[in-house]
């Protein structure tokens, strides 16, 4: 890999990352309104 492809990579995984736990955050708060919800 060159310098630049292997720059390109780390910006691509630090940026997966950062949607990853968005996602996982935005699931979290999914899942207790659908609980909130269900109890009412």
């Amino acid at each position: 890999m060159t310098v630049p492809e292997t720059a390109r990579l780390r910006t691509l995984e630090e940026e997966n990352r950062r949607l990853k736990k968005l996602l996982a955050e935005q699931m979290l708060d999914n899942a207790v309104l659908k609980d909130l919800l269900g109890k009412n």
